[in-house]
């Protein structure tokens, strides 16, 4: 490969500039798939009288799949990983979120109805509290969690063995060559 000529590395400002595209497209994917997580977490809740932990849940997976198939195939660009690895690696990040999101805004709702006054105060703007905590820990979540992960690990390819095993095992067989 002597005939290859090595690129020049982008500028300091247009790898800035694709990472804000980047972000951007990510949050417009999530915002997306939010309105659908949203929407469905509503009229679970209300119009089919879902208990509001249920339909939270349901809603994550319904916008958690629909998140998934716009960031493969436009804000990650993800063609270049292969699907399955893609899809394993998106079920653990987002088993995680759906946690995060489902503990967090029970968790967040019960700690806010419990204090008089802010269930008071929030009860004038808000008629239920748990759409509040969902959309203060869908926030949360989103950039601190899922951001990141799909950044860094879903939608780049990763020597996922090599991370677990492979430095373990090279070490083992490197230690076993030296003893007699």
């Amino acid at each position: 490969m002597a005939d290859e000529v090595e690129r020049p590395r982008p500028s300091l400002w247009r790898r800035f500039r694709c990472a804000v595209w980047l972000f951007c497209k990510a949050q417009i994917s999530a915002l997306f798939a939010s309105t659908v997580d949203f929407l469905t977490t509503i009229v679970l809740a209300k119009f089919f009288g879902v208990f509001y932990v249920y339909a939270t849940f349901t809603g994550s997976v319904v916008g958690g799949a629909t998140n998934c198939f716009v960031n493969y195939g436009w804000a990650f660009h993800g063609s270049h990983v292969k699907i399955l690895h893609m899809a394993l690696k998106y079920i653990v990040v987002w088993v995680g979120s759906l946690a995060l999101n489902t503990w967090g805004t029970y968790l967040l709702t019960e700690w806010l109805t419990g204090m008089t006054w802010v269930n008071g105060l929030l009860g004038r703007y808000v008629s239920d509290v748990f759409i509040l905590s969902k959309l203060v820990v869908a926030c949360v979540v989103a950039f601190v969690w899922n951001y990141q992960l799909y950044r860094l690990f879903v939608y780049r390819n990763r020597n996922i063995r090599g991370l677990f095993f492979g430095h373990h095992h090279h070490s083992e067989a490197q230690a076993n060559k030296r003893m007699p």
